[in-house]
């Protein structure tokens, strides 16, 4: 069983963006005028969200805490990421060191959610039912994008990424329509899927 997550994945640093310390980032929230609002952040080595959700995270790998000067959305093909500006990193070989790194905030730091909405991560971890019968547990969430790849297409439902228990993957979406109900602290997703679609698409269906 995965870990209730401890941290949470804001935006992961791509590379330098800028002369002054800014970097261009893939952006993991929904909220990035958080970034105005509430500055304060944790700068954590790559993959940190990704191993404490496993609970592999090496001791002293634990996030810095640092602090969002700026922020801005960029357009065209950086459109869907984020350029960020950090404190302490005001050229471009400072910049550079951040380069990988995660942005993240302890779980009870997260933007209030409006009623019945739900953080993707929290989803990981969680069983899931179609009714009363087990189809797995939920060990990533995929979502659709444009062909390049680099930006998300926002009306596709996600997909669950769940390990059956009898070992392989099945695909399920992430749909308000199949849904029964959703208690993440009860880790359960409760559904009601369409007749076979769990095993159409299964990676083992033949």
């Amino acid at each position: 069983m995965h870990p209730a997550p401890k941290w949470t994945l804001l935006a992961r640093i791509l590379r330098p963006q800028g002369r002054k310390g800014e970097v261009l980032a893939d952006l993991f929230t929904d909220f990035p005028e958080r970034f105005a609002s509430r500055p304060e952040v944790w700068l954590a080595p790559a993959g940190f969200v990704d191993a404490q959700e496993t609970g592999a995270a090496e001791t002293g790998q634990e996030p810095q805490t640092s602090k969002v000067l700026a922020h801005w959305l960029p357009v065209g093909r950086n459109a869907g990421r984020i350029v960020l500006q950090f404190a302490n990193a005001d050229c471009i070989s400072a910049a550079e060191l951040l380069t990988g790194k995660e942005v993240v905030v302890p779980a009870e730091a997260r933007m209030p959610l409006e009623d019945g909405s739900v953080y993707i991560s929290d989803l990981v971890g969680c069983t899931v039912y179609d009714k009363d019968e087990v189809i797995g547990t939920v060990d990533d969430v995929h979502f659709a994008t444009t062909a390049d790849g680099t930006r998300r297409i926002e009306d596709a439902a996600p997909l669950l990424v769940l390990q059956a228990p009898g070992g392989g993957e099945v695909l399920v979406p992430f749909a308000s329509k199949h849904l029964l109900r959703v208690d993440t602290q009860a880790r359960s997703i409760r559904m009601a899927l369409p007749e076979g679609l769990a095993q159409i698409n299964s990676d083992d269906s033949e």
